[in-house]
């Protein structure tokens, strides 16, 4: 069997069925159709973290086959892709999927929490990747689990550890909490320029309807305009968090989806008007010239000397315009809005001249924007990592 980077720790190894109990006492839930159990599965565990996301309680009439009942006593570990590393210490009594495995430490020997850590740690990570089985399902055989190795120091250098872990692990949380706050403060700061600038814009400037200040647009017929295969842009495919196109599809043009009919050019708006205020809209940039985005876009092509594509990008992406386009999504039930509402928005057309120095002036923030919040995500990745590696450090006996 294998179990490479076995920890090295001064006191004795065991392996985990000595230490805890394969706990599989079963129970099938819709034998009690009125009773709410706390229903955990495995989506339910965060990985890398265990902590609950999404999980509500749920009737007994609901879940269909055998599930494992847990308490406070358990560690419940995610045997099925076990590199996903889906590990929690519940806080009440309830049941589980049977691709969770409910763990019974030995009071004796082993710490709950100190099991838990171990089992998050990266020697578990690799022993689980390492030996497990299955392509489409890979799981952890329990065959297996039971002779995964454990340094066991003694209980109270066990619970030295935990503490440890725990008081360093707050301080991670801490920072990534913080490093979310700025990130959103820098969204924030741009948002409201934005807005600033808009609304200055609308005192100063004509405002005009955007039918008024954009060109007609072109739909493919593939049956009149073959093409052999072509660049195909998605709803999906919008960064909305920077205006950006940030995937593509390259379709073969003989048999294209039924939404594959609007044809887009360099410097054209795309304004999906699906959920308009998720704000999915993009400049076209040159290497997608002459290419397909979907009908789940409205595209605006800017009249030349009237209104320049950054101008239009910036002011399409404001509060101001999406507010007056949302109403016509909410006399629907589909969350959409048509062309027409988002061509009978209305918005500030200040002079070409005007446009470009404050097209310039948000372009710069924008750029400063995106180099703090690149920082900011480094130092999440390294916050990410340091969890891992601190488990390590723990389980060679080294902290």
């Amino acid at each position: 069997m294998i179990n490479r980077n076995t920890p090295k720790y001064s006191q004795k190894i065991m392996p985990l069925n000595e230490v805890a109990i394969i706990d599989t006492n079963t129970v099938l839930p819709s034998d009690y159709p009125n009773i709410v159990f706390n229903y955990i599965a495995l989506e339910h565990i965060e990985s890398l973290t265990g902590s609950l996301v999404n999980f509500n309680p749920t009737e007994g009439k609901t879940i269909r086959s055998n599930k494992f009942r847990f308490d406070e006593r358990h560690v419940l570990l995610g045997k099925l892709r076990p590199y996903l590393n889906k590990v929690h210490i519940p806080s009440f009594e309830g049941i589980c999927s049977t691709d969770i495995l409910p763990l019974l430490p030995k009071k004796d020997l082993i710490d709950r929490k100190y099991l838990t850590f171990c089992l998050r740690s990266p020697f578990f990570v690799e022993y689980a990747q390492v030996n497990m089985q299955g392509t489409k399902m890979p799981r952890l055989r329990t065959e297996d689990l039971k002779l995964f190795k454990i340094p066991i120091p003694p209980l109270e250098e066990q619970q030295r550890i935990v503490s440890r872990i725990e008081a360093l692990t707050k301080r991670v949380e801490e920072a990534r909490k913080h490093r979310q706050q700025n990130k959103n403060v820098l969204e924030d700061i741009f948002k409201s320029a934005v807005e600033k600038i808009i609304n200055e814009a609308r005192k100063k400037s004509v405002s005009k309807s955007i039918k008024s200040v954009v060109e007609e647009t072109e739909i493919w017929s593939p049956s009149q305009a073959p093409r052999e295969s072509f660049i195909y842009v998605e709803i999906s495919g919008i960064d909305n968090s920077l205006g950006l196109i940030k995937s593509t599809k390259k379709l073969d043009g003989k048999n294209p989806p039924s939404r594959a009919r609007r044809i887009i050019k360099s410097g054209d708006v795309i304004f999906a008007t699906t959920r308009p205020y998720l704000k999915n809209i993009a400049v076209v940039p040159s290497q997608l010239d002459n290419q397909i985005c979907s009908t789940g876009f409205c595209v605006l092509r800017p009249s030349q000397n009237v209104v320049t594509c950054k101008w239009l990008f910036y002011a399409m992406r404001s509060d101001y315009a999406i507010n007056q386009i949302i109403p016509g999504q909410e006399k629907s039930a589909y969350p959409a809005v048509s062309n027409n509402e988002v061509l009978e928005a209305v918005i500030p057309i200040p002079s070409i001249e005007e446009q470009n120095k404050i097209v310039f002036y948000l372009e710069e923030l924008h750029s400063k924007v995106k180099e703090l919040k690149y920082l900011q995500t480094e130092t999440e990745t390294e916050l990410d990592n340091f969890i891992p590696a601190l488990l390590a450090k723990a389980f060679r006996g080294e902290l």
